[in-house]
């Protein structure tokens, strides 16, 4: 165990954790929200530092960051446990695992070992992904630190709760972000993850205002979040309070975890939820989750020819030169490309 960050001693034994936005109030010997940071005898600790649950070279692709070092490959990393509660969430086994059984599962991997094997992998960067990077932020923290030092990026793939200060703290080492957009509506976060999406929505204003590189994703769930209003408020708010050069990523649902009732989503919900975004001002916006469509690849927003063509999370070609159009010489949006 570890001692926590981000929490401050309150009244009768109990803790109140201010690294996500939850900000539990946590009484001794219980847990906040997550089910990974318990607080014993008046102090906070972190239960899953150095003990990741899964690890695996992933394509950058696949994050998705579309325009962060692309056709790299990211060394992905993750631990037990997660503040939000999604009905649909394809990695519960783990997400969900110490609010679903109660267990604490990882195996030993400290942060020199995590960053020897992104190195010896050939990695450009480091993810912290399949959970919520959050929870095991000090964990994460410590290995972005030391991968920057060695010459490697970080990035988190998250829910987008995380709260100012910590952010802030991990900024320095942390280089880039997909941040879920799960829906504009309070009503869907409540009722679908357990959370609140104006906190959601604060968040990625403070990634975008600390200079972090971020792409937003939103799974599109049929009868759940798939209006064209719904497409409309999201791609307004992108565009106004983040950034037309902002990729927007609607990929499609399929039926997992608690979520089973809705069907998958049509390609044509993609296609639509893609044109509501392009006629929004948006410069680039993706489909994913079904392979094979042309909105999958990235398009200069000002001679429109396509720049990356993409299958799936494979590159086929690439025409930008030194992060310019290889055709017009328009400056294409990201990091590392």
């Amino acid at each position: 165990m570890k001692e926590a960050s981000f929490y401050a001693k309150g009244e009768n034994g109990k803790v109140d954790c201010f690294l996500c936005r939850h900000h539990c109030a946590i009484s001794d010997g219980k847990r906040g929200i997550c089910g990974v940071r318990e607080n014993r005898g008046g102090i906070l600790y972190t239960l899953v530092y150095g003990k990741p649950c899964s690890w695996h070279v992933d394509p950058i692709e696949k994050k998705p960051l579309f325009h962060c070092f692309p056709g790299s490959k990211a060394f992905s990393i993750a631990t037990v446990g997660c503040n939000f509660r999604c009905l649909h969430c394809q990695n519960h086994e783990i997400s969900q695992l110490p609010a679903d059984h109660d267990r604490i599962d990882g195996q030993a991997f400290s942060p020199d070992d995590v960053v020897e094997h992104a190195q010896k992998a050939g990695c450009r960067s480091i993810s912290y992904t399949y959970t919520e990077p959050t929870m095991f932020y000090e964990y994460a923290y410590d290995i972005a630190r030391l991968a920057r030092q060695r010459g490697l990026s970080n990035n988190f793939v998250t829910n987008g709760y995380i709260e100012k200060e910590p952010l802030a703290a991990i900024r320095p080492y942390l280089d880039a972000a997909n941040i879920d957009l799960k829906s504009i509506s309070d009503n869907f976060y409540r009722k679908v993850c357990g959370a609140r999406v104006a906190g959601v929505l604060e968040s990625i204003k403070n990634y975008k205002s600390l200079g972090i590189w971020i792409e937003i994703t939103t799974l599109i769930i049929p009868n759940h979040n798939d209006s064209d209003e719904e497409f409309e408020a999201i791609a307004k708010f992108i565009r106004d309070e983040v950034g037309p050069e902002t990729p927007w990523h609607v990929s499609a649902f399929h039926p997992t975890y608690k979520l089973t009732d809705a069907p998958p989503t049509p390609s044509k919900t993609l296609i639509r939820a893609r044109q509501i975004g392009m006629e929004a001002g948006l410069r680039y916006v993706y489909t994913g989750n079904i392979p094979g469509l042309d909105a999958e690849h990235t398009y200069c927003y000002q001679c429109k020819k396509p720049v990356i063509k993409r299958y799936g999370f494979s590159i086929t070609e690439y025409s930008i030169d030194a992060g310019a159009c290889a055709f017009c010489g328009a400056k294409i949006d990201g990091v590392g490309l």
